[in-house]
């Protein structure tokens, strides 16, 4: 137990091939993401929370009563806000604890009491096989020297029928970020314009560094098609549900149904919906999201 964060991470095999835990945990260490800069209640996270859409349908339509797994919580913004209703429970858990400790601070000070928080790895995570209703993992497992072993291990503590929610850097939609990156690297401030969020640095430096590092300065990260995510789902038993953007190019809704079933679309649907991400700017580093529901 470590300043009230119950100390549960298990380190990788020695055999892992590739790892990178140690590399992207000492970069989180010293930059958590994202930052609580500007957050100083309950109602300005809720109200973040909800302009992001996805997380206010999330807190909508999640059925009550369910025990919800973020593995990869980073400062547990996501579960703090999920966490702040009565109607399920939030077990949150990250490799970082200075990211515990600012999701558990804000927990503590604004007395969230539906989530809790613990330092684990996801490729050990510490609970029994199928005990959770819901698994998220949102913008973390490209940072593991393996994804898809990352997407196995988290969907073992899956109970059957529950769904699996993961956000991946994109193909194509996470290009316009490394192209960015490279002209940040080569040409430096001058060209922070060309990122919205990086404008506010003087009103919320907290905030945006955090941004600028996880996307800009990050030691490690792998790029994701939803074709390759359609073969993890057939290989583990999971049915394809839904897709933030929708993978059949139709547009998403405000009012959709996370939950309800969708069309994964053709090979050429879902290669022009990753092209328009591309062709969009990349909008939130080309990240997608799937849904997918355990047989």
């Amino acid at each position: 137990m470590t300043d009230g964060i119950p100390s549960l991470f298990a380190p990788n095999d020695a055999s892992f091939q590739g790892d990178v835990t140690e590399l992207v945990k000492s970069f989180y260490e010293e930059t958590p993401f994202p930052n609580y800069d500007g957050f100083d209640s309950r109602t300005s996270l809720s109200n973040k929370a909800r302009r992001g859409v996805f997380a206010a349908l999330l807190d909508e339509q999640l059925p009550e009563g369910s025990l919800v797994l973020e593995a990869g919580c980073g400062t547990g913004q996501l579960s703090n806000f999920l966490g702040m209703s009565w109607r399920r429970r939030v077990i949150a858990g990250d490799m970082c604890l200075n990211s515990l400790r600012l999701a558990k601070g804000f927990a503590d000070q604004h007395e969230i009491r539906n989530v809790a928080f613990l330092q684990f790895n996801l490729f050990r995570p510490p609970f029994q096989d199928n005990s959770f209703d819901l698994v998220i993992s949102n913008g973390v497992l490209h940072h593991t020297g393996d994804c898809e072993g990352g997407f196995r291990s988290i969907l073992a503590k899956l109970k059957p029928g529950g769904h699996i929610i993961i956000g991946l850097y994109n193909s194509q939609g996470r290009l316009p970020t490394l192209w960015k990156r490279a002209l940040f690297r080569a040409l430096g401030p001058k060209l922070y314009f060309l990122d919205p969020r990086l404008r506010d640095w003087g009103s919320q430096p907290e905030r945006v560094k955090a941004w600028f590092m996880d996307q800009y300065r990050h030691p490690h990260e792998t790029k994701h098609s939803m074709d390759e995510v359609l073969g993890w789902f057939e290989r583990y038993g999971v049915d394809f549900v839904n897709g933030i953007p929708h993978l059949d190019g139709s547009n998403f809704s405000t009012n959709e149904g996370l939950f309800a079933k969708r069309s994964a679309g053709s090979k050429l649907s879902r290669f022009m919906t990753e092209f328009n991400m591309l062709a969009s700017g990349g909008a939130d580093g080309g990240l997608f999201i799937m849904i997918g529901r355990k047989r």
